[in-house]
């Protein structure tokens, strides 16, 4: 019997994986408070996760200002790196491998999070016209953000920088840049939310500098073989737009190549957020990014996918593996599910964000 391609281990970088399906990094808002510390319920929702290729962990805030939702984990703190100590140990021990994904919300968080109540930092005094969610049940209006001086993007560099050295300190295999789904990053890189006048607005190469700066401070702390990037080309949700989508990706992904990365990590355009998309551009599809990636680094797509899609997109050569978001929250032991055909847990939307270990570490495994 032929095996299947998702189940054929993977050399992503400088880590061996042992089969193509990957659990895609999903906020859940259970950090222990105050301190947004990692725990042990965190540590037991991430071992149950183990079998899966590679775990990319939740949207992890870089610095205080950089939260966006409550009860976030960070990674700026000494009792951060040690709550996360618990969270790899415990998937190392059940044979896994973990990345951490380096987050900044930029202006998509609210005054209550930030020191001193300041206002959050863009690349523009631009609304996102969206919304935070400051406490459970609480959402509040994304303020008119502080638009970033240019001698203080150095800061935002450095943040990202001694991020990465915890997570090496936390026990991380590797790190993920998010550049994606309306954050920090993704702001800079669009037209509409960015309309500096320096060299970080602008045309698309200046638009895309921050995201490159970045990525060489992330590789000066770990290997480029350690580190991912992760885009969502068509999200077009708070406030984010571009006058020309596939050429601004196509850019980045192009100057992305010297970095020589473990890997860059795609959102497929049929998905909107966590949900499946009405209408989508097909010229977004991650095949039609994936020739311009250059080397060793690998694809990962991520978004919508069932069995028989993901294992169609490798098969084809179209990604290199596919990562699993939702189906891997209702499915703690998805990999096996998938081995053997078997039905899967439906997840229950309601507790996707905060609470307790209900809809977190309480899906049942096949029996």
């Amino acid at each position: 019997m032929k095996t299947n391609t998702l189940f054929t281990p993977l050399e992503l970088g400088a880590v061996s994986l042992r089969n193509r399906i990957v659990m895609a990094p999903t906020t859940r808002m259970r950090a222990k408070m105050p301190g947004n510390i990692p725990w042990e319920l965190n540590a037991t929702y991430y071992r149950q996760r183990a079998s899966a290729g590679l775990i990319i962990s939740e949207a992890t805030p870089v610095a205080p200002r950089g939260h966006g939702y409550f009860h976030m984990p960070g990674i700026h703190s000494p009792e951060q790196v040690e709550g996360w100590k618990l969270v790899t140990s415990a998937v190392h021990e059940a044979a896994g491998k973990i990345f951490l994904q380096l987050f900044h919300a930029g202006r998509m968080s609210h005054n209550d999070f930030q020191p001193n109540g300041e206002r959050p930092i863009a690349p523009s005094a631009l609304s996102s016209g969206g919304q935070s969610p400051v406490a459970p049940g609480v959402m509040k209006n994304c303020p008119v953000p502080r638009a970033l001086e240019t001698s203080e993007i150095a800061d935002v560099i450095e943040e990202h920088k001694r991020a990465a050295e915890l997570a090496k300190l936390a026990g991380f295999d590797g790190v993920e840049i998010h550049a994606a789904n309306g954050y920090l990053l993704e702001q800079f890189l669009s037209d509409h939310a960015n309309v500096r006048t320096d060299k970080y607005g602008g045309n698309v190469a200046n638009r895309a500098r921050l995201i490159l700066e970045i990525t060489e401070a992330v590789v000066s702390v770990w290997h480029g073989s350690r580190v991912g990037i992760r885009f969502s080309p068509a999200n077009a949700g708070d406030g984010i737009a571009h006058t020309d989508r596939f050429g601004t990706y196509a850019h980045v992904i192009r100057e992305l190549n010297r970095f020589e990365l473990a890997y860059v990590h795609l959102v497929e355009p049929r998905v909107a957020g966590n949900a499946e998309a009405a209408q989508f551009d097909a010229a977004l599809n991650s095949r039609n990014f994936k020739p311009l990636i250059a080397g060793g680094t690998k694809l990962i797509s991520n978004g919508g996918y069932t069995l028989a899609g993901g294992t169609e997109a490798v098969r084809g050569g179209e990604a290199d593996a596919i990562a699993w978001g939702r189906q891997f929250i209702a499915n703690p032991d998805l990999v096996e599910r998938f081995a053997k055909n078997a039905p899967l847990n439906r997840y229950d939307r309601a507790t996707f964000y905060g609470g307790s270990e209900k809809g977190y570490t309480d899906y049942p495994f096949l029996a």
